[in-house]
């Protein structure tokens, strides 16, 4: 009989979750998941396989316990519409997005399985939003394009947002470079 796990298996899931939407999963290696999760080399390869084991567990977990439930309560509001306005409007809904859209770019084009649990997490994003238009569409789109087309644009402006983080502190500006004259 083996020693009893001294780690909680949830709490290394989540924790790992932070830190690959935080730095990517080629940000981090297993060195850095050792000793930021605080997790021995061998317990994280008995009970995870490997990084990329840690990583769809961390996914998963993403997917099931941050973007879902931002979804659910979008389509579960009495006013969807405004319900998916506070959603995206709050910071802490917007860093709930963050593997999400780390995994669609790193990930996801070079392994099946992340792209599988991507695609079927951008079905669910397609259809809370299309919910929130409450089928009207604008010119000759169906509901279903343009949700299409506002979860793009909306997780585009997240992953914009992303980028000018390093902007000395003053937070994400979304539309600066609207401001900025062109030279």
């Amino acid at each position: 009989m083996g020693r009893p796990r001294a780690f909680d298996e949830a709490e290394v899931v989540m924790a790992a979750a932070g830190l690959f939407a935080g730095r990517a999963y080629d940000g981090i290696s297993v060195d850095d998941l050792v000793s930021e999760l605080g997790v021995h080399r061998n317990s994280l390869y008995k009970v995870f396989g490997s990084k990329r084991g840690l990583y769809l567990a961390a996914l998963r977990w993403h997917l099931e316990h941050q973007v879902r439930p931002l979804l659910a309560k979008v389509s579960a509001a009495p006013d969807p519409a405004q319900a998916l306005r506070d959603t995206l409007t709050a910071n802490d809904a917007n860093s709930d997005l963050d593997l999400l859209l780390m995994a669609a770019v790193e990930r996801a084009p070079a392994d099946p399985e992340v792209a599988e649990e991507i695609a079927r997490a951008l079905r669910d994003f397609d259809a809370a939003v299309e919910l929130a238009l409450g089928g009207a569409a604008i010119g000759d789109g169906a509901p279903a394009e343009l949700a299409y087309t506002l979860v793009a644009t909306i997780l585009g402006l997240r992953l914009r947002s992303r980028t000018s983080a390093g902007n000395g502190g003053a937070g994400p500006v979304l539309f600066d470079h609207l401001r900025q004259p062109r030279p």
